[in-house]
């Protein structure tokens, strides 16, 4: 049975009824708890005002008040303020001796550090000294998180093609919760760091399943409102997530607050269903019959007999490799700027969201602010690839992205306001770029070599979430250094959008031609190239994003 054939009988059964629309719903509490697990990190490694500890001086005079001990032994800046990694060395002088003729004597702190827990009761920073020489060990937790991702990407994926969607999609629930709620009570901050990396492995695994589900159960008339759909609860999580921050000012009860609600999806043991094409590809036509009369049934359709007896397994047609994106020179372009624009696109939206905390604003506003302004940003690009198309919405939204934080740089930080207003621009165009660049990669590739081309795309946005955390660790460089890569990257990339064809409105490409419209021999046989010519006409195949 081809795909085209399953899209008829999806016909009859609702492309998008009560049946869809209930899994969309199910499906959507995962793209919200996504967002706990994905930037929760971001409150836990809130840093707050430190100094060495300098309790040395306490036994020469233990009545000194701690205004008195911090004067005496911290040394100041040459902004007026105490220095955070930096202490008098310790004599054996009297304390009047040390009061008339001062310390001259630096070194680093030897005794640990003294913090401000006035408004964050426990973090990481506080907690395992994530400071001075340490500072970057957040920025590298973060990106080990990416990296467990890319990890589950490159596993999950291929899995869910052997043993199937649902089954993927418990088991990543399970690991998600059990490393997620571990890492709270963890007593060592490198245990935290392989804690978070499985947890971004199991994320990767929902991520990927999670749209293949909706992908292989919703028509393509409405699948791609039902992935918006899910966009749009992830940015809802973003503002919960704000809350939960400000509500939970230790570290780890805010990870048991993103952890333990993932343990309430138990029922999808008994409610989430398997995806009928993969039931069909495995030749399990009975369990297929039997999802899909439960799926007219809700949907109040009749699903006749007649109808049920066309089911037969699919048959599994060669695709072509990632060797085959490069061997053609239009093909070869269309990837490689392509790649580009997801690797742009990702490496803002995720600094731009890692770097809440430093745009001189309330994080906990910020980051309400940047949920919600997801939201539109979202829906928005829908319309605007119908009302201008996929190559100029592309190119716009990282234009303005790019731009907005070029801009940044000019602005002193003094007027921390202005700032964070043209960090949401760019957090709006970036995250209108992202649902943009999903709808027109899966256009752009021919049908025969679309999953290796999306995957390709992804997986290079996921190298791009690994390094996103890492750039802000140049600004100790030069603090106009990370925004400036965030701001020239996308510039580029939108320029290069104009050298892409415009897909809107055209039948999806089912071969993989020259510009002379001659087939060129790609590792594909003739035939390979020349069938399918309606294979995808419901829409991409969101297992193309398994990486």
């Amino acid at each position: 049975m081809t795909m085209t054939d399953f899209g008829e009988i999806l016909k009859n059964v609702g492309e998008f009824g009560r049946f869809q629309k209930s899994l969309v719903f199910m499906l959507c509490f995962l793209s919200f708890f996504n967002a706990f697990h994905m930037f929760g990190q971001v409150f836990m490694e809130i840093s707050v005002p430190h100094h060495c500890n300098s309790s040395w001086i306490l036994e020469i005079s233990p009545n000194l008040t701690e205004e008195e001990q911090v004067n005496l032994t911290i040394p100041r800046n040459e902004h007026g303020s105490y220095e955070q990694c930096l202490m008098y060395t310790p004599v054996d002088w009297d304390i009047e001796s040390i009061r008339r003729y001062g310390l001259n004597d630096t070194e680093d702190c030897r005794s640990g550090w003294v913090y401000d827990t006035s408004q964050q009761k426990s973090t990481l920073v506080t907690e395992f000294d994530l400071v001075c020489n340490r500072k970057e060990q957040t920025d590298i937790c973060q990106s080990i998180y990416m990296l467990g991702i890319l990890i589950g990407s490159v596993i999950f994926g291929p899995l869910g093609d052997r043993i199937g969607r649902r089954p993927v999609i418990l088991i990543s629930i399970l690991l998600m919760f059990s490393f997620g709620f571990g890492a709270a009570f963890v007593e060592d901050f490198y245990v935290f760091m392989v804690l978070r990396c499985l947890v971004g492995f199991a994320t990767a695994g929902i991520l990927i399943n999670n749209l293949v589900l909706v992908a292989e159960w919703v028509g393509p008339s409405q699948r791609a409102y039902a992935t918006i759909t899910g966009h749009v609860c992830f940015a809802v999580g973003l503002m919960v997530l704000a809350g939960m921050g400000y509500a939970l000012r230790n570290w780890r009860l805010l990870q048991i607050a993103c952890s333990a609600p993932s343990a309430l999806l138990v029922f999808y043991i008994w409610l989430l269903p398997e995806s009928p094409r993969w039931l069909l590809a495995k030749g399990k036509n009975e369990k297929a019959k039997e999802l899909l009369q439960k799926a007219a049934h809700m949907n109040k359709r009749v699903l006749s007999e007649d109808v049920l007896q066309q089911l037969q397994e699919e048959k599994q047609t060669k695709s072509g490799n990632m060797i085959d994106l490069f061997r053609t020179p239009t093909l070869r372009k269309h990837t490689l700027i392509m790649c580009l624009v997801w690797f742009v696109n990702a490496l803002v939206y995720y600094g731009l969201s890692l770097s809440v905390g430093n745009f001189g604003f309330d994080i906990y506003l910020t980051q309400l602010i940047f949920g919600a302004v997801e939201i539109p940003a979202r829906l928005g690009s829908m319309f605007s690839v119908q009302f201008f198309g996929r190559k100029l919405s592309q190119a716009i939204y990282l234009l303005l992205g790019g731009t907005a934080c070029l801009i940044i740089i000019a602005i002193p930080e003094k007027l921390s306001i202005v700032i964070t207003v043209l960090a949401v621009i760019g957090k709006f165009a970036t995250a209108s770029s992202y649902s943009v660049c999903y709808i027109y990669a899966a256009e752009l590739f021919p049908t025969v070599i679309r999953q290796n081309g999306v995957g390709l795309c992804s997986m290079t946005s996921r190298l791009a979430g690994i390094m996103a955390p890492l750039i802000s660790i140049l600004e100790k460089y030069h603090p106009a250094i990370p925004m400036a890569v965030y701001g020239s990257g996308p510039i580029i990339g939108g320029l290069l959008c104009f050298f892409l064809p415009e897909t809107q409105g055209r039948d999806l490409q089912d071969h993989t031609f020259e510009d002379n419209d001659i087939p060129r021999s790609n590792g594909l046989p003739k035939s390979q190239l020349l069938s399918d010519s309606q294979t995808l006409h419901e829409g991409p195949d969101e297992k193309s994003t398994r990486l």
